[in-house]
């Protein structure tokens, strides 16, 4: 299949983009950071995120220099925080084995952690103008359209891969091309209520001929998230509070947190805590009294959780090591912490 329509769609881009940091910039690492941020995070999220980076790590050598904590504390909040540890590993072996300069080819830029064929197309794409077409999901959604695909098949999406090719070798502008694409599924081609009459390539588009598109990928069945019940102890001493923190091949690596878990069958919220601090601590403590309660969705679970401000038992006590602290609430910005701590502090202690 030709494209007929990369002039339009380019023209389309140009007159409707909308206005986003990283679009100012060819800088590639400035492009790779913003890519995965957006990873599955919406572009609004996003953007107050990215200007404090780059203001804060304008470049590569102040990403490298500074600590995996640090970056973790910028990424606060946004979610999917593997994706700032493995840009940090990244990062250090473009300082060690590239000079600091991002590789300009695939099978290098593949190799880093953390970047895999999307991300890698569309840094090579928009930095270094080479010509391979990004295939995110709003992508996929407009080619299924264009070509009348129901299921993303083995086949099917060697199919979308192929016209994209084919398309992305017809225009002198890679990077706005593949950006022309993901904002047209974003803005235009949308899962519900595509507004195909605003759409600059309708020529190719098989979907729109039929007058249905939105028949077009077929709808998935989505897996109902389960929920866990957790329960967490703000343990004082004095004015201080116990935090630790997590493995780094745990989900939330990295982070800090307050100490507690999932509670066990016919277990309740108190009990839950006393037994976790005691496991996790090797400590007991009074559970003195509820302090928050928090409802968070992670991509594939939700919790429920309750935390309690306890007191270490008479003849306990917690070191501090490397991965415990005692801490203020006046320290807490010190430390990166999970959005749900931080929804905890914002309940139960003082400002």
């Amino acid at each position: 299949m030709y494209n007929t329509s990369n002039t339009n769609l380019l023209k389309w881009y140009h007159e409707n983009k909308r206005d986003m940091p990283w679009r100012n910039t060819k800088n590639p690492y400035k492009i790779w950071i913003s890519e995965i941020m957006l990873q599955q995070t919406q572009v609004n999220t996003v953007i107050p995120y990215y200007n404090n980076w780059i203001n804060k790590f304008p470049t590569i050598k102040h990403a490298t220099k500074a600590s995996e904590a640090a970056l973790l504390k910028e990424w606060e909040g946004l979610g999917y925080y593997r994706r700032c540890r493995n840009f940090y590993n990244a990062t250090k072996i473009v300082a060690n084995k590239y000079n600091g300069i991002v590789p300009a080819d695939v099978k290098s830029m593949m190799s880093l952690p953390g970047i895999g064929e999307y991300t890698a197309a569309a840094i090579l794409s928009i930095s270094f103008n080479q010509r391979i077409p990004v295939i995110d999901a709003n992508v996929k959604r407009v080619m299924a359209r264009v070509l009348k695909i129901k299921r993303f098949t083995v086949r099917n999406k060697s199919r979308i891969k192929n016209v994209l090719s084919s398309w992305i070798h017809d225009t002198q502008n890679p990077g706005d091309f593949n950006q022309a694409m993901m904002e047209l599924g974003s803005q235009i081609c949308t899962p519900q209520k595509p507004k195909c009459f605003t759409c600059p390539i309708t020529v190719n588009c098989e979907a729109y001929k039929s007058a249905n598109p939105e028949k077009y990928p077929a709808k998935e069945i989505a897996n109902k998230i389960p929920t866990y019940d957790v329960s967490v102890g703000i343990i004082w001493d004095k004015n201080r509070f116990f935090i630790q923190r997590r493995e780094k091949k745990m989900h939330l690596g990295g982070l800090w947190e307050l100490p507690g878990g999932k509670l066990q069958n016919n277990e309740n919220c108190k009990n839950a805590v006393e037994r976790e601090i005691k496991e996790e601590c090797n400590a007991g403590v009074d559970v003195k009294s509820r302090a928050a309660f928090v409802k968070h969705q992670y991509s594939h679970f939700k919790i429920e959780l309750t935390a309690f401000h306890c007191k270490l038992q008479k003849g306990y006590s917690i070191p501090t090591t490397n991965s415990s602290k005692w801490i203020t609430p006046s320290e807490i910005r010190s430390f990166p912490f999970p959005k749900a701590t931080l929804k905890i502090f914002e309940q139960a202690l003082p400002c």
